[in-house]
């Protein structure tokens, strides 16, 4: 009897450790284990919710190079333009209070605007269709900011409003000094303190690199020094790279766009908050992630201060910052996905698909993270035969351009040229008509050395946007 009563409990221990190794946890841990491993990252924190309920905490590496510091629930890291986010929300807030509306032109709320700004919407800020000059290429943006907006004023706007997306800073600056106008706070006040206070952020703080922040991981990044081709480490040289610091400046008027920093375990907290409507009510939510139509009724990839892309019939809305931090919230799912890293270029935006699915069962890994996950595995050699793959499997679900050129760009950033040019091509093939896919190929050709086959690219830019500046310069230098 003593022996049996072994063998089962023997057997039941086997079956329990199976069971264990089968949990999402187990799987989330080697997947993420693996990914840190093939990209070099330091130190990852990430955390799940779903259904209002933390479900997922966990650390991985060092924090601290220098001094051996594992990760924890309470390491704070930079989160960069993930600030945007909160700002979405501090102009959500004053929205649904009635101070705020986003089709208001900005010159109703900002008298000190040149004149060609004062009929960009607030809702063409946070979305980033202003076509205003950005405040980043001031030469004094990290040192002086009445320098700096002296030269931002006397730059020329770059296109009609709404006519196309420009990713700029000075909209978040915009929006920071019309909520802090409405709240009769300083210009440069931070707008997220109350969602801190709600949420219970007691990790989250904003500020750079000079900023004395309890708990914060340094940042890092893979600096290349070997041979580079259009700014772009070049696909023949060997893997010539090292690790450093990376530091960071922004002052207060910049910091509705970047200079937050917070833990994963803090990040969980305010997603929650969000979904329990603590921050904004149903119908306030429901505006802030309607993505925003450009002029011409197409449909943008921005909504107010958050990202929304679409998982089949699954929505993912968020945001990234800094190429080392990133979160999904799947609203219709209930699960939110938060991943912070202290590695620069490590785009971990790139794996939450991933982590979703194994507490979304149901979460299609069809186009851009489906396909990103099959060439992972299979080689971007096959793409063609993956994409036709995902195509018989998920027929009613189009790719989507602008997700396919982000991630084209972040393989040529870390060097995998060849990677980006398989990537870039595919876009070019899904969509014929684009202008943009063509010049994106052609600069991936470039890269790889192809200059014969970038010069075609570029001349059939030309062919579909005549006289487009970047095209002509392109072809003059070939």
């Amino acid at each position: 009897m003593t022996m049996l009563r072994t063998l089962l409990a023997a057997a039941s221990l086997t079956l329990a450790l199976h069971a264990a190794a089968q949990t999402p946890t187990a799987d989330a841990d080697r997947y993420l284990t693996a990914q840190m491993q093939r990209l070099r990252i330091p130190g990852l924190s990430v955390a799940v919710v779903k259904d209002g309920q933390i479900v997922l905490a966990r650390n991985y590496g060092a924090a601290s190079v220098e001094f051996g510091v594992p990760v924890a629930d309470d390491t704070v890291f930079s989160i960069n333009s993930i600030t945007k986010a909160f700002t979405g929300v501090a102009a959500m807030k004053q929205v649904e209070l009635g101070r705020l509306d986003l089709s208001a032109p900005v010159g109703q709320y900002l008298a000190d605007l040149p004149p060609a700004w004062r009929a960009v919407t607030i809702r063409q800020l946070l979305s980033h269709m202003s076509g205003l000059p950005d405040i980043t290429r001031a030469p004094t943006v990290e040192t002086d900011e009445e320098a700096a907006w002296r030269w931002l004023r006397e730059q020329n706007i770059l296109f009609k409003p709404g006519e196309r997306f420009h990713y700029c800073q000075t909209n978040y600056m915009l929006i920071q000094r019309v909520v802090n106008q409405l709240e009769g706070r300083a210009p440069n006040a931070p707008l997220a303190e109350e969602q801190l206070r709600i949420a219970g952020m007691n990790h989250t703080a904003y500020g750079d690199a000079y900023t004395v922040i309890p708990k914060r991981a340094p940042t890092y990044r893979w600096q290349w020094t070997g041979a580079k081709v259009q700014g772009y480490p070049a696909p023949s040289s060997t893997d010539a790279s090292t690790l450093t610091a990376v530091s960071e400046r922004f002052l207060p008027f910049r910091r509705a766009a970047a200079g937050m920093n917070s833990s994963a375990s803090d990040m969980a907290h305010w997603l929650i908050a969000l979904q329990q409507h603590k921050l904004l009510n149903d119908t306030s939510l429901a505006a802030m992630w309607r993505p925003v139509a450009f002029n011409d009724g197409s449909m943008g990839q921005w909504a107010m201060g958050w990202q929304v892309l679409q998982r089949g019939s699954h929505r993912a809305v968020g945001m990234t910052g800094g190429g080392r931090a990133g979160f999904f919230l799947y609203p219709e799912d209930g699960v939110g996905v938060i991943i912070l890293t202290n590695l620069t270029g490590s785009f971990p935006e790139d794996l939450i698909d991933k982590l979703a699915s194994l507490y979304i069962p149901q979460l299609p890994l069809a186009g851009v993270p489906g396909l990103r996950i099959a060439l992972e595995e299979r080689g971007f050699g096959q793409i063609a035969s993956a994409a036709a793959d995902i195509e018989r499997q998920y027929p009613d679900q189009p790719w989507q351009e602008n997700e396919l050129n982000d991630w084209g760009y972040r393989l040529l950033s870390t060097g995998r040229a060849a990677d980006a040019l398989a990537v870039l091509r595919f876009t070019a093939e899904r969509f014929p008509r684009s202008a943009n896919a063509q010049d994106s190929l052609g600069e991936a050709w470039l890269v790889n050395g192809e200059r014969a086959a970038a010069r075609q690219a570029y001349q059939r830019v030309l062919e579909l946007h005549p006289g487009d500046a970047n095209a002509l310069k392109r072809l003059e230098s070939l």
